[in-house]
């Protein structure tokens, strides 16, 4: 059975956002991590493109809401192309066979009698595309999220009878694992436990949308046609349109990875759509933190919004990627700082990584042909470095299993600096100057350069240009998540066996890794 991991369907009403990137980044270091540990991963990502605000916003730009969700979807998809993300599914929600799967899924709905026609009355958020429970008493109630009026909505709407798969729910998000991490399940919770509201999955007067079948002039509401991308996106090109075929080859999920701000439709209304169809539901729902900007939250009307796009020309891919997995705790909010930005991928990635390999390959190659040293004892299991590496290994391995990116990263980072500290106490500079210490500072840089090997294959699923980097100057093939997948132990594990790096092996004239990033001006 595959791995099926999905980042959420984003709303194509504007492009890309650092919040939305965030998120790919994380979902593909969990895809690479996965591929490399031999399972076969079906990666989701995509845009969700019908409603009222998409409608609104391809209008007040001279468009047709089709040619604004093109013109959107196609950013997303050159910017993930960009970032190197490697997601093998991404669905939008405007295709065809996207709304064939909604009309069947609707159907086991409606016929499980779950589907009941109601009166619709409340303050509704355009840009929440959601109803409004308990504003806040006004004579102009605005959105708490948005900070924007909230419009009155009183019609006659299709809705979905939550209400009856409480006590299903209630089971549901007390099991300990559905809801990621732990911290959030206590918030979902206490929502259930107020008792479900059955809730409008339709809206009436809107075209942007796909039509309800047997109901004239209702279209689906935005989220319960959305959440059936996560099915549609598991169809083969050609492939005819069948739930069942669906489920055999992908659902359910292992794992949606959404903000927490949209927490409840996955948590909730989903697994109870799921369960009036009779499908299986999700493993985990992972609710990540939002980022901030040096203790702002960002907005256009701020100026403070970080640009992707520019973040991706200015810093890199690694750079990025490293600041945003390795210091910000996933799960939980974080702030994006630039002077730390800038100090972290300095020291980590530059100084500490890069300089160790740098000048440990520069010292074998003057003083032993150009070449990996002999191993000699350096090679044995019970070497110092040998047993920092596997513990790091090990320590990283369960971080990652639990999303745990931090800790993934700060084990590579101090396995580094374990071995810059080895380099430093042993010093063979000065002992290659003692006759007869030779063979002893050969098994020192050996050492040193089978640990910045490890450091290398640990990396790739956060850090997979840095880790070909790192590999290609020891003269390793990178690693290859597509390789023999099913192999046991995966080509990675394999590479993981202390005295990997073969002696003799020419090494290539060494070049920096990893440039330091000097920022002029803000970014």
């Amino acid at each position: 059975m595959p791995y099926t991991l999905t980042t959420p369907l984003y709303y194509v009403n504007d492009r890309p956002h650092l919040g939305s990137t965030y998120t790919t980044l994380a979902c593909d270091a969990i895809a690479r991590f996965q591929r490399l540990n031999g399972q076969a991963v079906i990666f989701i990502t995509g845009c969700d493109e019908h409603g009222l605000k998409i409608m609104r916003t391809a209008e007040a730009a001279g468009l047709t809401p089709q040619a604004h969700c093109d013109a959107i979807s196609e950013r997303y998809r050159d910017l993930w192309d960009r970032w190197q993300i490697s997601n093998n599914r991404f669905i939008r929600t405007s295709d065809r066979r996207h709304h064939q799967v909604v009309e069947q899924f609707f159907a086991r709905v409606e016929a499980s009698g779950d589907v009941v026609e109601g009166r619709q009355q409340g303050w509704y958020c355009v840009a929440c595309e959601e109803f409004k429970d308990d504003p806040h008493e006004s004579d102009d109630p605005e959105c708490a999220i948005h900070r924007r009026p909230l419009e009155w909505r009183d019609e006659v709407n299709l809705f979905f009878r939550l209400s009856r798969y409480q006590q299903q729910i209630e089971a549901l998000v007390a099991q300990e694992g559905f809801i990621a991490p732990a911290s959030r399940r206590r918030e979902v919770q206490n929502f259930v436990a107020g008792g479900l509201k059955d809730f409008s999955i339709s809206r009436v007067d809107l075209p942007w949308g796909i039509p309800v079948p047997g109901h004239a002039g209702h279209t689906f509401y935005v989220w319960f046609d959305a959440l059936l991308g996560y099915l549609s996106a598991l169809l083969e090109p050609g492939q005819p349109v069948e739930l069942e075929a669906l489920v055999r080859q992908g659902w359910p999920a292992q794992l949606h990875v959404i903000g927490k701000d949209i927490l409840r439709f996955h948590a909730v209304f989903w697994p109870a759509m799921l369960l009036s169809a009779g499908l299986e539901l999700p493993s985990t729902v992972f609710g990540h933190g939002f980022l901030t900007r040096e203790g702002q939250k960002m907005g256009k009307s701020l100026g403070n919004v970080l640009d992707p796009e520019l973040l991706l020309e200015r810093c890199g891919r690694d750079a990025v990627r490293w600041y945003l997995l390795r210091d910000i705790p996933f799960g939980d909010d974080g702030d994006f700082q630039q002077q730390r930005f800038s100090d972290l991928v300095n020291n980590d990635l530059a100084n500490t990584i890069g300089n160790l390999l740098n000048r440990t390959s520069t010292m074998a190659r003057k003083w032993f042909d150009g070449a990996v040293p002999p191993a000699g004892e350096a090679a044995l299991a019970s070497h110092p470095l040998a047993l920092a590496a596997t513990t790091a290994a090990e320590r990283y391995q369960q971080a990652m299993i639990r999303l745990d990116f931090r800790t993934a990263a700060e084990s590579v980072l101090q396995l580094a600096i374990g071995a810059n500290g080895f380099l430093n106490d042993n010093a063979p500079w000065k002992r290659m100057k003692t006759a007869g210490d030779e063979v002893r500072v050969g098994e020192d840089l050996y050492a040193v350069l089978e640990t910045s090997r490890w450091v290398g294959l640990l990396l790739a699923p956060l850090l997979p240009d840095l880790s070909s980097r790192l590999l290609e100057q020891l003269a390793q093939a990178p690693i290859d998540s597509a390789s023999d997948p099913l192999a046991s132990p995966t080509p990675w594990q394999q590479a993981q066996r202390w005295g990997g790096l073969e002696p003799a092996l020419a090494l290539p004239e060494p070049v920096p890794v990893m440039q330091r990033l000097e920022l002029d001006g803000p970014l």
